[in-house]
């Protein structure tokens, strides 16, 4: 019998967010990226393993992805309403 496992990665965009880059400090709209990492098996996702929060520049020289917390994600999407 063979067993098939693995983890998979998928980043779901959750919009833009009012926020200056960390990198260049261009100040403006930054994408807020949930990335959620499942584990599978036969390949069938079925438990989230890890969540983390990224906020993307779109500074065409930039493109920096910055690491975020979920305190400050959250902070982030209730500036954006």
């Amino acid at each position: 019998m063979f067993l098939i496992f693995g983890f998979r990665t998928k980043a779901e965009s959750l919009g833009w967010v009012p926020d200056a880059c960390r990198v260049c400090g261009q100040a403006g709209s930054l994408l807020l990226v949930r990335e959620v990492t499942k584990f599978s098996l036969f390949f069938i996702p079925l438990i989230p393993v890890r969540s983390k929060y990224v906020v993307r520049c779109q500074n065409a020289f930039c493109h920096a992805e910055t690491r975020i917390g979920s305190d400050e994600a959250r902070r982030l999407q209730a500036a954006a309403r």
